[in-house]
């Protein structure tokens, strides 16, 4: 993690230098904050951190942080520590910012006592946007999370179904089972595809999106971002799979330069990696050979063979898919999820 300190007294600059040495020594990185006012840095802190310590009161973090708390989801974890170091307390990010295991570690470290107010830590119950982020997996919706976890403490049981094995005895009240209509709105689905379109949005379970899809692109010179744009979603959109799940891109070296495609992944942010004609050649699985492209490249297939590459030689979930000069393919790395 990246973690930003604050600190404003003799004592708390020494904790925190101690701390920092520690937290560097286990593959931590200690994030510089710039020499701007405290609101800025801050800003700055939330921005490109993973973690704001405060060595002092809570309530100093509390109105430094305040304008600029967003979402559970993309808030860093936020943690202040008394100046003597006997108290570690999460303010956000608990779950899905890393904070509870961050504020028990460093508990750890200074022989100290981390207050967890969560409920499902105390209980001791599943948290499913803690095993999401664990995982990498996308949650689609916080509030259906919320519910499950309210589910659990209940002690009622919630049905997980996934596309992808997973390793180890699921957690107390998790029970495999039925189709996606039997998970209700109540349930868990692990996949890359979209939820049954079926049902109401209320109705449909939570899902957890892995981020293990790559897609492979093929182009004419000269193809502007909006058509590259347009052929993805419709391709995604025709196999049903979630553009959550799209984690990178691509091509063939020769597309290195290629305006549109390089515009179109800067805007969805996904990184673009490129192969030359050999690499592609050796990639297998690809389907759907082409002399003209064989001609034009000196390989029979461009987005088949990049999204395997791509992909860490996955498996394909869309073949090549053709839309105005642009081609489209999918491939899904391999997943390893575990309790």
């Amino acid at each position: 993690m990246k973690i930003a300190f604050f600190s404003f007294t003799g004592c708390g600059e020494r904790l925190k230098e101690r701390l920092s040495r520690w937290l560097l020594n286990t593959g931590h990185e200690i994030f510089e904050l710039p020499e701007l006012s405290l609101k800025e840095q801050a800003a700055a802190a939330f921005e490109d951190a993973d973690a704001l310590i405060f060595v002092g009161a809570a309530g100093i973090a509390v109105r430094t942080v305040a304008p600029f708390v967003h979402s559970k989801i993309s808030d860093p974890a936020v943690i202040v520590i008394d100046e003597l170091g006997k108290w570690i307390v999460p303010l956000l990010g608990g779950h899905i910012g890393g904070g509870n295991e961050l504020a028990r570690s460093v508990a750890v470290f200074l022989e100290a006592e981390a207050i967890i107010t969560t409920a499902t830590d105390i209980h001791n119950i599943f948290a499913v946007d803690v095993w999401a982020s664990k995982s990498n997996l996308v949650i689609s919706s916080m509030e259906k999370a919320k519910k499950i976890s309210a589910s659990l403490l209940k002690g009622d049981k919630v049905r997980l179904k996934s596309d992808f094995p997973i390793d180890g005895i699921p957690p107390a009240g998790i029970v495999y089972g039925g189709n996606e209509q039997d998970l209700g709105r109540t349930g868990i689905l692990v996949s890359v595809k979209r939820t049954v379109s079926g049902l109401a949005a209320e109705d449909k379970p939570l899902q957890l999106i892995p981020r293990r899809v790559y897609a492979g692109i093929g182009c004419r010179k000269g193809t502007g971002e909006d058509e590259i744009a347009a052929a993805f979603d419709t391709a995604l959109e025709s196999y049903a799979l979630d553009p959550h799940s799209v984690a990178g891109l691509g091509s063939i070296d020769l597309k290195k330069t290629e305006a549109g495609l390089l515009a179109f992944g800067e805007k969805r942010s996904l990184a673009c990696v490129f192969f030359d004609a050999a690499q592609l050649a050796l990639a297998e699985g690809s389907r759907n050979a082409s002399d003209f492209v064989r001609k034009t490249t000196g390989v029979d297939n461009v987005c088949e063979r990049a999204a395997i590459l791509a992909s860490g030689g996955g498996k394909l979930l869309i073949e090549k898919f053709a839309r105005n000069g642009v081609t489209i393919a999918a491939a899904v790395a391999a997943i390893e999820l575990s309790f």
